[in-house]
């Protein structure tokens, strides 16, 4: 296990910490607190956080523009204005089933949105992974119970995914200019030992760096699925990592203190912060085709959340 100096980004403690995301045009870190409903903002270059209540369960954004962004929330998608926080509702996504929420998320650098939704108590095969793609949603693979590590090859040709709850990364081969699979999921590795497989981001080589969940640490992979390196990370629940810095070369891991009880969150006295490695990794930013709406006709139903 490297212990690479670590510190705290965030002490404001996330139930649930997920989906974090960064621009590098602005040195703006992005990442939600889940069951509270609360999207993080954060300036790197000062320091500065504000935090954004939504109102209801979310997970992962895109970018849109300069000025909007793509919200996942529990009950569908929605347009956010950056400059007043604003919230149009896109399109619902089981928003008929009050069981389900999203999780795990990733934009393919095609623009197509990866999007996976869970049972709220983690029901088995409650969940589905799906893609926005011009607009249009699409079911890409049903019955996950926990979906996580949804990230793609540098080159856009493969995309990863796990179910936490069946402990296997996958790996799917996808046409690079839709984001799309062309071909059956096949394993890539077998996750065994402490914890569970998490978030995962790829590296500018294509290593895939996994937060795992329950052990303390980030695990980076090969794109064989060889374990090349582990990290420490002050937090026992660690849920996801996303590369940030002018360089890149820093690792922003989110956590949780989900399911503790007093004991247990006392005995981890930083669960639910936002951590920042110094990892002295080769990054590679989020694609600016990010998160591509189509043509599709908005709704207009609107909401502050301010």
């Amino acid at each position: 296990m490297e212990q690479v100096p670590t510190s705290v980004l965030s002490d404001d403690p996330c139930h649930l910490g997920e989906g974090p995301t960064y621009d590098v045009t602005t040195d703006t870190a992005w990442w939600f607190d889940i069951r509270e409903g609360r999207l993080f903002e954060a300036q790197l270059g000062s320091g500065s956080i504000r935090v954004h209540a939504l109102g209801r369960m979310a997970s992962a954004l895109g970018r849109i523009d300069a000025e909007r962004q793509l919200i996942v929330a529990e009950d569908g998608l929605y347009i956010r204005k950056l400059a007043d926080g604003a919230m149009t509702l896109f399109c619902p996504l089981e928003a008929d089933n009050p069981a389900t929420r999203s999780n795990d998320c990733r934009v393919h650098q095609s623009g197509t949105f990866w999007i996976g939704t869970m049972g709220k108590k983690a029901e088995p095969k409650a969940g589905a992974i799906y893609a926005l793609h011009r607009g249009k949603i699409s079911t890409l693979f049903p019955g996950i119970s926990i979906p996580n590590s949804i990230c793609f090859s540098p080159d856009g040709a493969i995309g990863y995914f796990t179910d936490t709850a069946r402990a296997v990364l996958y790996a799917v081969p996808l046409n690079p200019a839709t984001g799309l699979p062309r071909g059956e999921p096949e394993v890539l590795l077998r996750h065994t030992g402490i914890g569970g497989l998490d978030g995962s981001v790829c590296d500018a080589d294509g290593n895939i760096w996994n937060a795992c969940w329950g052990a303390s640490r980030i695990d980076v992979y090969s794109p064989q699925g060889e374990r090349l390196r582990s990290l420490s990370v002050p937090a026992k629940q660690a849920s996801c990592p996303a590369f940030v810095g002018s360089d890149l070369s820093r690792l922003l891991v989110t956590s949780a203190w989900q399911d503790m009880d007093a004991a247990g969150r006392a005995a981890d006295p930083q669960a639910g912060c936002t951590f920042l490695l110094e990892a002295s990794a080769r990054g590679r930013a989020e694609p600016r085709r990010q998160a591509r709406i189509g043509d599709r006709r908005q709704p207009t139903t609107t909401f502050s959340t301010k």
